[in-house]
């Protein structure tokens, strides 16, 4: 077993901040080349209250601000241009990072990257969904629509 300190939120597993224990392939070939976590030591605890104080600084505070801040995300779908080639095939994914600007621009907020997960690669044009973390309590779905532009 590995005792590391989570970097960023970890669906399943903690959030940021979070010491964890957990088997020693999973850190090793998951959680630390990805730079989710790592590797705990006794100087480290001032890091996990570093984390935790960002953290608790990006979070919204209450459930009810969370709900609609969700409300607002799925009202309406985000759409997102990127450039495509002649079949309809993207140059690269869309990421989190360009989903979060996308819910930006289109007037409905702002929300973390590192809250966005998406369940599938997005690596053509056409509707797909996404989860926004915005509580630990609640969650809100996206409908994206991936427009493409040559």
């Amino acid at each position: 077993m590995a005792k590391l300190i989570l970097t960023q939120e970890v669906t399943g597993l903690g959030a940021s901040g979070d010491v964890v224990e957990v088997k020693g392939g999973y850190a090793r070939n998951y959680l630390l080349p990805r730079g989710f976590a790592m590797t705990w030591t006794k100087g480290g605890e001032k890091d996990v209250e570093r984390l935790r104080s960002a953290r608790k600084a990006r979070e919204i505070a209450t459930v009810e601000e969370a709900q609609a801040v969700a409300n607002t995300l799925q009202s309406a779908p985000v759409k997102i241009t990127v450039k495509t080639g002649d079949s309809g095939r993207l140059f690269g994914t869309v990421g989190a990072a360009q989903i979060a600007d996308a819910v930006e621009t289109s007037g409905l907020g702002s929300i973390d990257k590192r809250t966005v997960e998406i369940p599938t690669r997005i690596k053509a044009v056409g509707n797909y969904t996404a989860t926004v973390r915005l509580h630990a309590d609640v969650s809100a779905t996206l409908d994206l629509q991936v427009v493409g532009s040559k």
